[in-house]
């Protein structure tokens, strides 16, 4: 197998500069979530340019099989995401998006266009490896219910079923060349938390008229912090965050209902059911206790994202083999949310984040701002090193 290391590598650099054709042509078209018709289209287009055989699913979502010799040997799952953000560009370049108010801001052109590559690379070797790779695009992983829980319930997880699922994802930390890894707990689920506190309005010179539901909800938004600060395992990670308070009263005006938007994360399911309950009965106890009501509406989102400890082992060594141990990093638990998550619930699953940033420090721009952008390296990277674990893990014996 370590043959075709460097002729992987020689792949991966001829092709690059069609690679980044890819990336800059979807980061010039983007689509929002569930929106990605163009998109899909575009792809399915390339990938039948490979003599590929895309299948539609999930409405946006494509899955395509390579196969090698042995087909049925192993099978191993890549998985890029497609959609884009609803954020205006700022960027001056040539490839800007010519869509206004939306944007490639999450790096999944450069996920999509690196699979793309990585097809590309492992359709040239389909007779140096044996076992089957499934590709899968998908649509809508910044929208909930996340395209990847639409294409596993519609299958893309069966027929083949594969031994594992590899995914990746742009970090501007990181400068490109290297990548970041950890095994185990990652990433976390998030829930979505929509209160509505209701009181009785009315004059501000008059208080003891009224039900103040901005008072009551000042209360709520300190005391839920016990839920993390009390009732949660201080060695599990949680995160409850309120974002957004409506409350449209007057200086001298008490309004009727106050409403609240905020967030509720962590790295363990049966706390998160837990969690939910306690935060329940503490809306709505402390709201009574004041003369008030409060409704809640919890929206389940990702769960939290595990990457199997043994697949991650070997990512981590095949990646050592391919970039050289001192461009592979330890990462640290992030508490984002991302669908890749639901991969991981439901087969052996590793997801590594690709470097992005320049070594001059440029392409520094966080995920989900008007400037992200990043250094096209990453798009030599990230095709040859996706190529070179799949055929580790077709190689694979567990």
């Amino acid at each position: 197998m370590l043959h075709l290391l460097p002729r992987i590598k020689t792949l991966a650099a001829e092709a690059a500069a069609d690679t980044v054709a890819l990336r800059q042509h979807l980061h010039a078209h983007p689509e929002l979530s569930f929106q990605e018709f163009n998109t899909a289209a575009f792809v399915k287009e390339q990938l039948e340019k490979l003599g590929l055989h895309p299948q539609p699913m999930a409405t946006t979502g494509l899955v395509v099989l390579i196969e090698g010799q042995n087909p049925g040997r192993r099978v191993v799952a890549l998985r890029a995401d497609m959609d884009a953000l609803p954020i205006q560009e700022q960027n001056e370049v040539p490839y800007r998006s010519r869509n206004p108010g939306v944007m490639h801001a999450c790096g999944h052109d450069v996920h999509t266009s690196s699979l793309l590559g990585t097809a590309r690379i492992l359709s040239q070797l389909r007779t140096e490896f044996e076992g089957t790779v499934k590709l899968i695009f998908q649509p809508g992983e910044e929208l909930l219910p996340g395209g990847a829980s639409l294409m596993i319930q519609e299958g893309v997880l069966k027929n083949p079923a594969p031994a594992s699922i590899l995914g990746q994802h742009v970090f501007p930390l990181l400068p490109a060349g290297k990548i970041g890894l950890r095994a185990g707990r990652y990433m976390a689920s998030t829930d979505e938390l929509y209160l509505t506190v209701r009181g009785k309005g009315g004059h501000g010179a008059m208080p003891e008229q009224n039900i103040d539901p901005v008072l009551v909800a000042a209360h709520i938004i300190v005391a839920a912090q016990q839920i993390v600060s009390r009732r949660a395992n201080p060695k599990l990670p949680s995160v409850l965050s309120f974002g957004k308070v409506i409350a449209n009263g007057a200086t001298n005006v008490i309004p009727n209902e106050v409403k609240l938007e905020g967030t509720f994360r962590t790295l363990n399911e049966e706390w998160r059911e837990e969690a939910h309950g306690h935060l329940r009965r503490l809306v709505e106890g402390l709201a009574e206790s004041m003369g008030a009501t409060c409704e809640l509406e919890i929206r389940r989102g990702y769960p939290y994202l595990e990457n199997e400890p043994q697949l991650t082992a070997r990512t981590r060594a095949a990646a050592e083999e391919y970039l050289g141990a001192e461009n592979v990093v330890e990462l640290d638990q992030w508490m984002a949310a991302e669908d890749f998550a639901y991969y991981s619930q439901a087969a052996p699953a590793c997801f590594y984040r690709l470097g992005t940033r320049a070594a001059d420090g440029r392409f520094a721009a966080s995920v989900h701002t008007p400037t992200f952008d990043i250094d096209t390296k990453a798009l030599e990277t990230g095709p040859g090193l996706m190529a070179w674990l799949t055929l580790r893990e077709l190689a694979a014996e567990d």
